[in-house]
């Protein structure tokens, strides 16, 4: 019999993997319902809540590896999609894998790729966004079947095709620690009967991509499900229902959730209480810091977002502002002269040796060094900022964490005050 939930639906029971040689997931201590882990991978141990940084193309945007690595970071994630038109599994397979490609000796996340076919299908993020994108079974960019997705590669017109195998198949030629099965993911603008038939898809291309992984899967390699269903409670129930059943390693959660903040928190706050305890759980492609805390607070462990990278690119820093985002915009005049570091008490190098006067002039004068010490800084804040969670949950003080993190401290001043 499937345990009940309040909602009156009963789910089957779960059948979670539990190969240590392949991940093994152990829950430290709890506060409430968040909770400090570790993740045991085949390159080492990831503690959680934690931050990944996107790798995208096999770099994390302006750092070579061991400056990642000095930063504390334990796991990065490299694009599937990407990796795979170009420079493709092959080229990276005959450097023994990706961590052999970019010389990374820590654990490795690789999405599948279905994120992608959704931005091609639907006109990418920014329509996503605005809800602009185009609706249907597909977009003109992409032929969307039940076989799996073939598209014209971006870079050089040829054709490509990813399908559940194809993905699994790259992402074992990745080396990745945890791959992620392949998914369509919905705007929120699809309807209900595309969303549902969308999510039913998702779910067999699962048992697609398991039925691989099985067979072919590299040794050592993890598997997580992806929870979709848009912003139906219905659809999610079903959803997690059927990931909690599947033989993957941890569960992530995907898809959409929402065309706002408000939305996106009703739809995590509906969906994290229906998944299993024990899993590692992954919330897909949110990072900004208040939404970060909310999922902590939800139970969830790890987190990827392109947040802070792409900021950096854009002159941005993050910095204890909760009315502007955690934003400091470095491209506005009012920095001029200005001999303060980005954030006081910040431990990164472009806070303990330089201005937000020389920062932003390089950023103005769109120098390469800006971006680069801008992603120093935001992959600092982050880092610091799970970090003190962690230890906020081991103290039993996460609610005053995040609460003075809300009201404008920075993390290391909120870890601080529990101390």
């Amino acid at each position: 019999m499937g345990r009940k939930l309040n909602h009156g639906w009963s789910f089957r029971p779960v059948n979670m993997r539990s190969d240590p040689n392949r991940l093994n997931f152990v829950i430290e201590a709890r506060d409430g319902v968040a909770r400090a882990g570790t993740i045991q991978t085949s390159h080492g141990p990831i503690e959680t809540p934690t931050f990944i940084p996107l790798a995208t193309k096999g770099s994390v945007r302006g750092l070579d590896v061991d400056e990642v690595a000095a930063l504390g970071y334990q796991l990065i994630l490299g694009n599937t999609y990407h990796l795979f038109v170009n420079p493709g599994p092959e080229r990276i397979a005959a450097a023994g894998d990706l961590h052999g490609f970019m010389n990374w000796d820590r654990a490795l996340i690789t999405d599948s790729g279905g994120f992608q076919v959704f931005s091609l299908a639907h006109g990418g993020v920014a329509n996503e966004v605005k809800g602009s994108g185009r609706s249907g079974d597909h977009g003109s960019e992409v032929e969307l079947t039940e076989e799996g997705a073939r598209f014209r590669s971006p870079r050089d017109g040829r054709e490509l095709f990813l399908s559940p195998e194809v993905s699994m198949q790259v992402q074992a030629a990745l080396g990745a620690d945890i791959a992620l099965a392949f998914d369509e993911c919905t705007p929120f603008h699809a309807d209900r009967d595309y969303t549902a038939r969308s999510t039913e898809r998702t779910h067999r291309w699962l048992d697609r991509c398991v039925a691989w992984h099985d067979e072919h899967g590299p040794a050592g390699q993890a598997l997580f499900g992806i929870v979709q269903g848009g912003t139906h409670e219905d659809l999610r129930v079903e959803s997690a229902e059927y990931i909690a059943a599947a033989a993957v390693d941890g569960i992530a959660i995907g898809g959409t959730l929402g065309r706002d903040k408000e939305e996106m928190h009703g739809v995590l706050a509906m969906t994290a209480p229906l998944l299993p305890e024990e899993p590692a759980k992954h919330l897909l492609g949110i990072g900004e810091v208040d939404d970060l805390l909310g999922g902590i607070a939800l139970g969830l462990d790890v987190f990827d977002c392109v947040v802070p990278t792409r900021l950096a690119r854009h002159g941005v820093a993050l910095a204890p502002s909760p009315g502007t985002r955690w934003r400091l915009d470095l491209r506005k005049a009012r920095w001029v002269g200005d001999r303060n570091p980005l954030v006081d008490g910040c431990p990164c190098s472009a806070c303990t040796r330089h201005t937000r006067d020389y920062i932003s002039y390089l950023s103005r004068a769109e120098e390469l060094t800006a971006v680069r010490l801008i992603v120093l800084h935001n992959l600092t804040y982050m880092r610091e900022l799970t970090t003190h969670a962690r230890r906020a949950i081991q103290e039993q003080r996460f609610a005053a964490y995040r609460a003075a993190i809300m009201d404008g401290a920075t993390p290391w001043e909120a870890g601080a005050r529990g101390s």
